[in-house]
């Protein structure tokens, strides 16, 4: 899985990877070193999510009581 993949996808592997670990049938450094992918995955799910937060307050503001007025990348002003 490259350092691309989405959240998603992430989501779906450490779920596969927690299924694996609870089958008891691995040895000891396969499971050690699935937990270890596991722990990247999630890792890389929290920055995505934490950017996400922070686009959102970007465009509803930091209280989230209102809608901010934000310019689009590359747009024309209507001007």
């Amino acid at each position: 899985m490259d350092g691309d993949d989405g959240l998603d996808r992430r989501l779906e592997r450490i779920e596969e990877i927690v299924r694996i670990l609870d089958s008891d049938l691995l040895g000891l450094d396969e499971a050690l070193a699935l937990f270890e992918e596991g722990v990247g995955h999630l890792r890389h799910a929290e920055r995505i999510l934490s950017r996400t937060e922070l686009r959102i307050q970007e465009l509803v503001g930091d209280d989230g009581n209102g809608l901010r007025e934000v310019k689009m990348r590359g747009a024309e002003d209507d001007e």
